[in-house]
């Protein structure tokens, strides 16, 4: 029960703050989801569909997972799934507050936003991804199934194709400054 009660409150917390964010900013009339949107066409295109579809379809199967839970692995491994899972939402909550209004699922087309490099962002260049990561390996330990670590793969390698795409971009936005970040911060965890 214990597990269930968990695997519940991290997910309204990981998904209720992307949403939420989503809300405050359609609010302010900034467009969050910019997820295979506008012109894009090529590999960023294909690559932020597949992304679309691999973050929305691991929450039915983690929601799935969830509620029938059939998992048969030892207790330790999933009480480290769990705490696994509570420093990616941590890590996903942080980054979403630090990035303000800059933040954006997707690259953008046109908006204009502000380089974040305070905070969380000191120690990685997308904490929001490690956010993601470690909450979905936490919750793959949690109510490991062989369809949820094929979903918790296929999204993880989706998120690291996108943040690929995104270090193409941002470097013809912040110029010179980005190229300083990048060589001063590890991509996912760490300084250089």
């Amino acid at each position: 029960m214990i597990f269930k009660i968990a695997g519940i409150m991290i997910m309204l917390i990981f998904y209720g703050t992307y949403l939420g964010k989503m809300i405050s900013q359609k609010r302010k009339g900034i467009r969050t989801d910019q997820i295979a949107r506008g012109k894009k066409s090529g590999t960023l295109f294909m690559i932020e569909v597949l992304m679309k579809i691999a973050t929305y379809a691991i929450v039915v199967v983690e929601l799935v997972s969830l509620f029938w839970d059939f998992n048969a692995s030892p207790t330790w491994l999933r009480y480290a799934g769990m705490i696994i899972a509570c420093v990616g939402c941590m890590f996903f909550v942080i980054s979403v507050y630090t990035m303000r209004d800059s933040w954006r699922a997707g690259i953008p087309e046109s908006d204009k936003t502000e380089m974040v490099t305070e905070g969380i962002y000191k120690i990685s260049r997308n904490p929001a991804f490690v956010g993601f990561d470690l909450t979905y390996i936490g919750l793959l330990l949690m109510y490991f199934n062989p369809v949820l670590l094929i979903f918790t793969l296929f999204a993880m390698i989706m998120l690291h194709l996108q943040i690929l795409q995104e270090e193409r971009y941002l470097p013809g936005v912040f110029g010179e400054a980005y190229e300083a970040y990048r060589r001063s911060v590890c991509r996912y965890l760490g300084r250089k």
